[in-house]
């Protein structure tokens, strides 16, 4: 069923305290000191002009940190602030603590820093050569080979997570040498990990408390700010909060990784797939923070969920002078889809097939092996049903309207009706569900049962996904009891949930969620000597012989549940191995307009059947399917971060084009419910996968519009015009 969100009443009527909303008696407000330059050597750093300033509280360097220097979500790389040298625009190289935001900004523009500018290291291919990267990573299986060959370059630009509350936070010192952060992140456990060390504290000292999350899509899985607000805490005594600007948060935050992809397939005259091969180059920016995981996510998807005998995969996460990248929502597989999509296309052309045909007889299943790492296929691979699904959905009918909001260009009407013309575009993509290659993966959940009903103690993110709804529903379909409600506990009192991202959430929370009330309601019913529970109490039959308030007199009921997924492993030196928990797949036909002399676009339509395992809150599924396909629609056409030698051109939402209401398509969803092995009710995660293959499908509505061969995202006016007009020539 779909049960309302308990949050999102207040949201709308803007009563819910975001992180940003958030303020204590006698706080101060921090800002940031950032490298104006891609690569420079810090020659001096003085900082007593802005101290001179009246209200001016502080202002810290690198030598200000107590701890550890260097923080980072898999690989400690990152200085807390710039040590020597800034390898990025943007980079922090100082923090201020003022009586006011005003007074912060004058002291961090007060901050003195002479730089010697160097030459920055901006093109991943250059930095390959060079030895320059985070990973390189080989997938190496079988020599099978086809008659018939496609080759093909791709390319897809930065992506923006884009959130529309920016990164912020408060710290509050407690007066005993430690502090409370409140802050908005998507992974409370892996912050408090990191701010530990670099603060230099016992865990005891450091309590993250989640405050209102404005969105994520992966921007907060990296700290931005936690460190900078606790220093400057520490070093006050007082409370500071901090809020980014938006120019300020395009820099503040990992983006997706843009990346440069070559391939190669090769397939039998009647479609099987034989051979692929592929190299992929992924531009991770200064630092590492999760570059490695998702190299190995493009690398490992790079064959898209097809049979094949054959694989040759060379993967490099490059280091530059770039922002840094790392999480964004489909999480390498978003780039590799685009590749493999493209070149199905590419090779159902040469083979004269029809491109659907072509997929469907390459469709994966349970009992197959992923082409790239070997792993059997367990769990539900409903590859085959989601394409028949979406071939089976009608197409809408042609446009007639001349309502310039209609075609493309929109109210600019730059393009009457007859100039459009339309293109249909078809695409799968594959994911993985939670964390693989062996990480140990869980998550924890309390479930208490009290006089007032049931509470579910979790540190979980809630960035907007709609978690709390689901975790009620589970508590309620789990043990009876309608009132039941969500509290998010500080890392003190809860262990890790884990990071809510990699669509893993609904399944381990959830998960955990499930076992946790189980036992709770197993307990409830032993001592109340009962066979069911709700509200009221225990019930034997028709009789309710024990109220909730009798039953609970010496305390909650309460059960703490670890969860963790099936075992993953390690990749062998071939990358190939045990090394996913299970799968995640969705179609997506898009159906585009397009002004073949401009280069406009207006995508019309999206279907879309998606591979849900048991949908436990359709709506919400139906959200995630919308709000996913829209990021799909903005890499395809207008989402890019601009970069002129590693510097950000495009730093505002004036510049940086998001997809809005008016850009939004018709979009209609299919749900494929086929539960999978391991997540509670069958349920799998849903946040990714809409956002992959949504991409490759407008792409190729666009091809199939106008004839150009277009081979990168977003697809730019002049890419379609140029292509158009020599086509017109000829």
């Amino acid at each position: 069923m779909s049960a309302p969100r308990p949050d999102g009443t207040p949201k709308v009527r803007g009563e819910f305290a975001f992180s940003s909303d958030l303020s204590a008696e006698g706080m101060l407000w921090g800002t940031t000191v950032r490298s104006p330059h891609a690569r420079a050597r810090i020659d001096r750093l003085d900082t007593a002009a802005a101290l001179a300033i009246p209200g001016v509280r502080a202002v810290l360097t690198i030598d200000d940190v107590p701890g550890r220097r260097l923080f980072g979500l898999e690989h400690p790389d990152q200085p807390v602030l710039a040590e020597g040298e800034a390898r990025f625009w943007g980079e922090p190289v100082a923090v201020v603590a003022a009586d006011d935001r005003e007074t912060a900004r004058r002291g961090a523009d007060a901050v003195v820093v002479d730089y010697t500018e160097l030459e920055p290291f901006t093109d991943p291919t250059v930095a390959e050569d060079r030895g320059e990267t985070f990973r390189v990573f080989d997938i190496t299986h079988g020599d099978a080979t086809g008659t018939v060959v496609v080759e093909g370059y791709y390319e897809t630009g930065m992506q923006d997570q884009a959130p529309l509350g920016t990164e912020s936070g408060l710290a509050i010192p407690d007066g005993e040498g430690g502090v409370d952060l409140h802050i908005s992140t998507q992974w409370l456990h892996a912050d408090h990990e990191q701010v530990v060390a670099s603060l230099g504290l016992e865990p005891h000292q450091v309590r993250l408390h989640m405050a209102g999350i404005g969105g994520a899509f992966g921007a907060r899985e990296d700290l931005s700010l936690q460190v900078h607000l606790c220093l400057l805490a520490l070093h006050t005594g007082r409370p500071v909060k901090m809020v980014y600007d938006r120019s300020e948060s395009f820099v503040g935050h990992v983006h997706r990784h843009p990346a440069r992809m070559w391939y190669r397939h090769e397939a039998e005259p009647d479609g099987t797939l034989r051979r692929v091969e592929a190299k992929i180059i992924l531009d991770g920016g200064a630092y590492a923070s999760t570059s490695s995981a998702v190299l190995a996510n493009s690398a490992y998807f790079a064959v898209g969920p097809y049979r094949c005998d054959a694989v040759r995969v060379h993967a490099v996460a490059a280091r530059t002078n770039n922002p840094p990248c790392g999480a964004m929502r489909g999480f390498g597989a978003v780039q590799s889809c685009f590749g493999y999509e493209s070149q199905m296309d590419r090779l159902a052309d040469a083979l004269g097939m029809d491109p659907i045909e072509l997929r469907l007889k390459n469709a994966l299943a349970p009992g197959d092996r992923l082409p790239t790492t070997g792993q059997l296929i367990e769990g539900s691979m409903p590859v085959r049903e989601v394409i028949e699904t979406l071939r089976a959905m009608p197409l809408p009918a042609d446009e007639t309207s001349g309502d310039p909001r209609r075609l493309p260009g929109g109210t600019g009407n730059t393009t009457p009706a007859s100039a459009v013309v339309r293109g249909v575009g078809f695409a799968v993509g594959i994911k993985n569900l939670a964390f693989s290659e062996g990480f140990d993966d869980y998550a924890e959940v309390r479930a208490s049962l009290g006089p007032d009903g049931l509470t579910i103690h979790t540190a979980a993110a809630e960035v907007g996904q709609g978690l709390v709804t689901v975790l009620e529903q589970i508590g309620r379909s789990a043990t009876g009891v309608e009132t039941v409600r969500v509290v998010w506990d500080t890392t003190a009192q809860i262990g890790s949930a884990g990071s809510s991202s990699a669509s893993r959430q609904s399944q381990m929370s959830g998960g955990a969620a499930l076992s946790a009330c189980e036992a709770v309601l197993a307990e409830a019913l032993r001592r109340g000597a009962g066979d069911r529970l709700d509200d009221a109490g225990v019930w034997r039959g028709d009789e309710l012989v024990t109220s909730l308030a009798d039953l609970t007199a010496d305390g909650p009921i309460e059960q703490l549940e670890r969860f963790r997924h099936p075992r993953t492993h390690p990749p062998d030196e071939h990358g190939r191995g045990d090394v996913h928990a299970g799968y995640a797949v969705a179609a997506h036909r898009a159906v585009v307009n397009v002004d073949p002399e401009l280069g406009l676009i207006r995508v019309v339509h999206v279907d879309t059947a998606q591979d849900v395992g048991k949908a436990l809150n359709p709506q919400a599924v139906i959200g995630q399917i919308e709000g996913g396909i829209m990021q799909g629609v903005g890499l395809a056409v207008m989402e890019e971060m601009i970069l002129r030698d590693g510097q950000v051109a495009n730093a505002s939402f004036t510049d940086y084009l998001l997809p809005t209401f008016a850009d939004a398509p018709t979009v209609e969803a299919a749900m494929i419910e086929d539960p999978d092995h391991w997540g509670p009710f069958g349920a799998k995660g849903v946040g990714e996968p809409p956002t992959i293959s949504s991409t490759p499908a407008i792409v190729a509505a666009i091809r199939a519009a106008t004839g150009a061969a277009l081979t990168r995202v977003p697809v730019r006016a002049e890419d379609i015009a140029s292509q158009w007009s020599v086509a017109s020539d000829q």
